[in-house]
């Protein structure tokens, strides 16, 4: 497995508030194909790759398509977080907006594409408003290992 990221800090000062942003893309090679990458992903009902959540309240079989709203309970707080699928494309790209706290606006995409190399996962995260900064400080060394575990799971159940 490779790891590629890139990070963006923005701090703006419009009027009297501070603007805070984060991005960050992870970027993971796999062994396994882009459809078992892909059947992993949106098997919504099994989260246990992820390194940052614990259970989820989505049935068994529930595909994501944009406008699903379910919940997630992660390992930090043991509170229900409400996750918005915002887009779709099969096989290469799922969009959902997490909302957690007033005050932060949380996207999550994974885009997955085939190589001669092997398949590729992209993991991006952007986070914006004015409690960012202390949730960034939470959830980045979870953050970093989300496509690789992805990746992980993925291979294990090609094997």
């Amino acid at each position: 497995m490779i790891l590629n990221f890139s990070f963006k800090f923005i701090v703006r000062r419009e009027g009297l508030a501070l603007q805070f942003a984060y991005d960050e893309t992870y970027r993971v090679v796999s062994a396994a194909s882009v459809d078992v990458l892909w059947q992993k992903l949106i098997n919504l009902a099994d989260i246990s790759w992820h390194p940052f959540l614990t259970s989820t309240n989505a049935p068994q079989g529930l595909v994501p398509k944009p406008g699903l709203i379910y919940q997630v309970v992660t390992r930090l707080f043991p509170i229900p977080i409400r996750i918005f699928v915002e887009r779709v494309t099969p096989m290469e790209l799922l969009s959902v907006r997490v909302m957690t706290i007033p005050g932060v606006e949380n996207r999550v995409t994974y885009r997955v594409e085939s190589t001669l190399w092997g398949s590729y996962i992209s993991y991006s995260v952007n986070l914006r408003g004015w409690l960012s900064p202390l949730l960034w400080w939470l959830i980045q060394p979870y953050m970093k290992q989300v496509a690789a575990q992805l990746a992980q799971a993925a291979e294990q159940v090609a094997l």
